[in-house]
């Protein structure tokens, strides 16, 4: 069944927040140094929910996805609050590519269906088509979103990593998506890149499980792999939730084509709706640096 959210000011801060939420993200952040999403994106996410029909369940086949945002109104809101960012004129997702073997180019639909999704939910005018870019590509800095994905061996070259080092750094955002046998090559490579901060389970308290949509338990699993559950691991830089690596998961199996795959629409809408939340945990974390 459907009910209209309401919003009321959160207790302990000046952010709105949706009745049922003790307090928002920033805050239950706090106590992370650095790992703060801006309260201006927090405002317009929750300004965006009070107006949206929002389900209480899964959607069933043919059901429509809940929320859904509208698009107007928040567009407004967000091009008045961070129109001046050089990031948020269109933003959007940038596939990496690399070296070493691996398929970079796996899922070729399942990045616009994603952006297309985050559109129609968010009112945010995103780029309509993933981007690709490579490490050593003068405008990846132009791309504060990386994804990266594949089911083989992934290679990065000394300036790779001092460029994907450097881009962290300044604040950019990657998303790891374990697509099965690109675990061993990623984790070894990332441990090149940052050997003195390893890879830790991101908290189910972290914002990206509660940004927009609600996973109380963490990563959605989405395809059964080793039928191991799915992880989301992270590393933090200064606080700051830097990498996220989906681990026997398999998002990106969910956003492609529902012919591709044969999902049903329940699985499918998770890996959505999980996908928006690192989309606009990404944007929020990067908008201010």
């Amino acid at each position: 069944m459907y009910r209209e959210v309401t919003v009321k000011p959160c207790p302990t801060c000046d952010c709105v927040i949706p009745d049922a939420a003790r307090q928002c993200p920033h805050c239950r952040a706090k106590q992370r140094r650095g790992d703060r999403v801006p309260q201006t994106v927090l405002s317009l996410i929750a300004a965006a929910v009070s107006a949206a029909v929002v389900a209480d369940a899964c959607p069933s086949a043919g059901a429509n996805p809940a929320p859904r945002l509208h698009g107007d109104p928040v567009a407004a809101v967000w091009r008045a609050g961070l129109g001046t960012s050089p990031y948020l004129e269109a933003p959007g997702v940038a596939r990496l590519r690399y070296d070493g073997g691996g398929d970079w180019y796996a899922n070729p639909s399942s990045l616009p269906n994603l952006l297309r999704a985050i559109q129609e939910r968010t009112g945010i005018p995103v780029a309509p088509q993933p981007a690709e870019v490579g490490l050593t590509d003068p405008d990846l800095a132009d791309h504060p979103f990386l994804y990266v994905t594949g089911h083989g061996n992934i290679s990065f070259s000394p300036l790779e990593m001092e460029r994907l080092r450097a881009f962290l750094r300044a604040g950019g955002f990657l998303h790891v998506d374990d697509n099965y046998g690109l675990d061993e090559s990623f984790r070894r490579e990332i441990a090149r890149v940052f050997p003195d901060t390893p890879l830790t389970e991101v908290p189910l308290d972290h914002p990206v499980y509660h940004l927009l949509y609600d996973f109380p338990g963490g990563l959605p699993k989405i395809h059964e792999h080793d039928g191991k559950p799915a992880q989301g691991f992270g590393i933090f830089l200064d606080g700051r939730l830097a990498v996220f690596y989906s681990y026997q998961s398999d998002l990106g199996d969910g956003w492609e084509d529902a012919a591709v795959h044969g999902d049903p629409p329940e699985i499918r809408e998770q890996a959505i709706r999980m996908g928006i939340n690192l989309f606009l945990y990404a944007l929020s974390s990067t908008s201010e640096r």
